[in-house]
């Protein structure tokens, strides 16, 4: 039988390492992304995931796309699109909430409500990729961190509701060697070693070694596995740092 995974967020660092690792491991992958990616090893459908839940004619054309592709074949959902906003408190305006909720909570709401019968059926995996900020954050990162938050607050108690069926668990990355990691130190490029050098194994994660943990996640490795939010993070989530927190 085929066995499909629609991955969000698929032009991102961690969305295509999640798209190649699972492609390579028998799964025909479905990349979602608002920007258009070409590849030649999985297909990406563009579509802004920001705009679910109004199920307007678009949305529903979305869901119909993907449903004549699989053909009741869904076995894994990965939500990992996601945006992140960085501003002071005083700066934050309504719209940088209802962009950063509407993409990094409320789509993969949408989307395992739309895709819970197949899943069921299949008994699937959803996996949502989470981050850091979860539980170690910053100043200026006040949307980012509580939509992450809420993300794994709604893995949890949806664990409860899709159960038996469906597993879902949530991955807790922390710094990851991607294209907007490395962007935000163009400046100061020593400083990436520097961050690097804060994990107690001595460096920043590579995009591919958190899908290797989403693979394993789906697989059934982890059949007992569900409502678990997994930290893939160096160890840096052991570190005390004080007396200053960084703004």
């Amino acid at each position: 039988m085929k066995k499909y995974a629609i991955i969000t967020g698929a032009a991102g660092g961690i969305g295509a390492a999640l798209c190649d690792v699972f492609s390579k491991n028998g799964y025909i992958v479905i990349g979602v992304d608002r920007k258009e990616v070409k590849s030649l090893n999985y297909r990406v459908i563009q579509y802004d995931i920001s705009k679910l839940g109004k199920k307007d004619g678009e949305e529903k054309k979305f869901f119909e796309t993907l449903r004549n592709i699989m053909e009741g074949n869904l076995f894994v959902l990965i939500n990992n699109a996601a945006i992140q906003i960085v501003k002071k408190i005083e700066d934050v305006q309504y719209e940088d909430w209802k962009e950063t909720l509407d993409t990094n909570l409320l789509a993969p709401f949408w989307l395992i409500q739309e895709f819970k019968e197949e899943l069921s059926k299949n008994k699937g995996s959803i996996i949502n990729i989470a981050s850091i900020h979860t539980y170690l954050t910053k100043a200026k990162f006040t949307v980012y961190t509580t939509s992450k938050g809420a993300l794994v607050a709604l893995t949890k108690v949806l664990s409860l509701e899709l159960a038996p069926d469906v597993r879902i668990n949530a991955i807790v990355p922390a710094a990851t060697d991607t294209p907007m990691l490395r962007d935000g130190f163009k400046d100061n490029p020593e400083g990436l070693d520097v961050l690097g050098r804060y994990h107690p194994l001595g460096r920043i994660a590579k995009p591919e070694e958190v899908a290797k943990v989403a693979l394993f996640l789906a697989s059934d490795m982890a059949s007992f596995i569900t409502g678990a939010v997994l930290n893939v993070d160096g160890g840096i989530g052991n570190v005390l740092h004080d007396p200053v927190f960084a703004r």
